[in-house]
C-alpha cells in the first residue's frame, strides 16, 4: 500500500511541478539564483497551490484503505472493533462507533485540506 500511494504522490508533486511554467525558473535563475533557491522559493509555492486538493483526496484514500490492509495482519480500527464485538457481542453498537471514529477522522481531514487551501489561495 505504502507503494502503491508513493508512486501516486510522486506523480501528484511532478504534475503539480510541471503545471507552473517553464518562465518562472527561467526568471529565478535570471535574478541571479540558484536552480535549489529558484525551486524552494518560486516553483514549490506555486506548485503547492496545484496539488494540495489531490494530496488531500489522497490522504482520504488512504485512511479508508487501511482498512483492507487489517486482512493482511495489521490491526486497523474495524478489525479491533470486529474483535471487540465478537466478544461482547454488541455488534451494531462497535460498528457506530467504528463508524462514527472514521467519518470523525475523514471529515477533520477534509477540513484541515479546505483550510489549507483557503490560506493557499489567490486573493
Amino acid at each position: 500500500m505504502a507503494i502503491c500511494y508513493g508512486a501516486y504522490m510522486g506523480e501528484i508533486f511532478r504534475a503539480g511541478i510541471q503545471a507552473i511554467p517553464k518562465g518562472q525558473m527561467e526568471a529565478a535563475r535570471s535574478l541571479g539564483m540558484s536552480r535549489s533557491q529558484a525551486m524552494v522559493h518560486v516553483i514549490l509555492p506555486q506548485a503547492f497551490r496545484t496539488i494540495l486538493p489531490p494530496i488531500g483526496n489522497e490522504f482520504v484514500a488512504l485512511l479508508k484503505d487501511s482498512s483492507l490492509v487489517s486482512i493482511l495482519a495489521v490491526a486497523d480500527l474495524l478489525r479491533r472493533g470486529r474483535e471487540y464485538a465478537s466478544e461482547s457481542f454488541t455488534y451494531f453498537e462497535t460498528y457506530t462507533v467504528v463508524a462514527l471514529v472514521y467519518l470523525i477522522i475523514t471529515l477533520f481531514l477534509s477540513k484541515l485540506i479546505s483550510l489549507m487551501e483557503e490560506r493557499t489561495s489567490v486573493k
